[in-house]
C-alpha cells in the first residue's frame, strides 16, 4: 500500500510539472476563475440598468413632460429630447435603445377621449435591454396616461398589505448568482479539460509509452492525474472566492466554504474520471474538443445551474440525476447561498461519491483497453 500511494503521489507531482509547463492550460485556468467570473455577475445584468433611451417631443405639453421626466436611473439614462430627423441616424449610430415617439395633439386627444397613438422604436441587436426595456417602456407610460385622465397621482390603497421578504438575497442582485454559479459551472468545465488534456498529452509527447515500463499500474496512473487535476481546480475555486467573489464583487459567502470544497473535490473526482474516459475515445486534441461540447451543453444547461430543475420535464429531471452537476447545483446553492450544513446536504454528498465510484469504474476498464492496444 505504501508504494502504491508513493507511485500515486510521484505520477501526480509528475503531472503538475507538465501543467506549469503548458502555458495554454494555465491561462485557461486563470482566465476562468478570475475575468469569466467577474464578467458573468457583472457583464449582462438580469435587469435594465442605464438604458440609453431618447424621446421625439412633438406635443410639448404637461402630459407629454410628464412622460418624458418618468425615465430616469438607474433603469434609464437621462431622456434626450431629439427631433424626428434625429432619430434614425441615432438610432443606425446606436446612441439609442429606445426612442418614443410622442404625437402632436397627444393631450387633447387624451382629454377629449379619443384614441391616440404612440410610437416606440427598439434597437432590437440589444436584445437583453431591447426584450426587458420594452415592457418597462410600456408600463411607465400607461401609467402616467392613466394619472393624468384621473387627474392623481397616487395608488389605490388595497385592503391587504403584502410584505416581500428576500431571503439569501434580499437586493435581489444577480452578480451574486452569477458569479458563484459560474464557478460552480467552471470547476466542471476546467476539470474534465485538465484530466482529459492530461492523457493525450502523454500520448502526443510519447511519454505514455515511457509509463507503460514502469512499475505502476493503471489505476495509479488515473489516480495520480485525477489528485493532481483536482487540485489545481480546488485551489483556483478557493482563490477566486475569496479575491474576486469576496474582493472585488463583494459578494457574501455565508456558507462554510470548506465543505463547499469537500462537496467540490467529490464532484471533481467524477468529472475528472469522465475526462479520462472521453480521452481514451478521442484521438487527437480536437476530437477531444468536439466530445467536450456534446458533454458540458447538456451537463451545464441541464442540472439546475441556468434554469431551475422543476421547470424542466419530469424524464429530464430523472435522467439527470445520473449526473455529477446536478447533486453538486444542488450542494453548492444550498452551502454558498443559504448557509446550509452537511445535514442538509448530505445526500448530495452520497450521490456524487456513488457516480464518481462508477465513473472511475468505467474509466478505469476503458483506460486498461487503451493502454493494452498501445502495448
Amino acid at each position: 500500500m505504501k508504494r502504491h500511494l508513493a507511485n500515486i503521489y510521484r505520477l501526480g507531482v509528475k503531472e503538475l510539472w507538465s501543467l506549469l509547463r503548458d502555458p495554454v492550460m494555465l491561462i485557461l485556468i486563470a482566465y476562468t476563475f478570475t475575468i469569466a467570473v467577474y464578467t458573468s455577475a457583472a457583464a449582462m445584468p438580469e435587469t435594465l440598468n442605464k438604458a440609453a433611451i431618447a424621446v421625439v417631443d412633438e406635443d410639448a405639453s404637461p402630459l407629454s413632460a410628464r412622460i418624458v421626466s418618468a425615465f430616469y436611473p438607474p433603469l434609464f439614462m437621462t431622456p434626450q429630447l431629439i427631433t424626428q430627423n434625429e432619430m434614425d441616424a441615432g438610432m443606425d449610430a446606436g446612441r439609442y435603445t429606445f426612442v418614443l415617439v410622442i404625437p402632436a395633439g397627444l393631450q387633447r386627444d387624451v382629454l377629449g377621449g379619443r384614441t391616440a397613438e404612440l410610437q416606440l422604436n427598439v434597437d432590437a441587436t440589444r436584445m437583453s435591454q431591447a426584450f426587458t426595456g420594452s415592457g418597462y417602456v410600456q408600463q411607465v407610460v400607461q401609467g402616467e396616461l392613466g394619472e393624468f385622465v384621473q387627474r392623481y397621482r397616487g395608488s389605490t390603497q388595497l385592503p391587504v398589505d403584502l410584505a416581500l421578504r428576500a431571503r439569501f438575497n434580499p437586493g435581489l442582485e444577480q452578480a451574486w448568482f452569477g458569479a458563484l454559479m459560474e464557478i460552480i459551472n467552471n470547476v466542471t468545465m476546467v476539470s474534465i479539460i485538465l484530466a482529459g488534456a492530461a492523457i493525450i498529452r502523454e500520448r502526443e509527447h510519447g511519454t505514455i509509452e515511457h509509463l507503460l515500463v514502469m512499475p505502476v499500474t493503471p489505476a495509479e496512473i488515473m489516480l495520480a492525474k485525477i489528485w493532481s487535476m483536482g487540485a489545481v481546480v480546488l485551489v483556483a475555486v478557493a482563490l477566486s472566492l475569496q479575491f474576486v467573489v469576496r474582493g472585488l464583487l463583494h459578494v457574501p459567502v455565508d456558507g462554510s466554504v470548506p465543505l463547499f470544497l469537500a462537496g467540490a473535490a467529490l464532484c471533481l473526482f467524477a468529472t475528472t474520471s469522465m475526462g479520462i474516459y472521453l480521452a481514451t475515445l478521442a484521438r487527437s486534441m480536437p476530437q477531444f474538443g468536439l466530445l467536450m461540447v456534446l458533454t458540458m451543453m447538456p451537463l451545464q444547461m441541464l442540472s439546475g445551474g441556468m434554469t431551475p430543475r422543476e421547470s424542466m420535464p419530469e424524464v429530464v429531471q430523472t435522467v439527470m440525476l445520473l449526473a455529477p452537476t446536478t447533486h453538486f447545483v444542488e450542494l453548492g446553492q444550498a452551502i454558498l447561498y443559504r448557509g446550509a450544513g452537511i445535514d442538509v446536504v448530505w445526500k448530495p454528498f452520497v450521490w456524487l461519491l456513488v457516480i464518481g465510484s462508477a465513473l472511475f469504474t468505467l474509466s478505469l476498464q476503458r483506460f486498461r483497453k487503451t493502454i493494452a492496444l498501445m502495448a
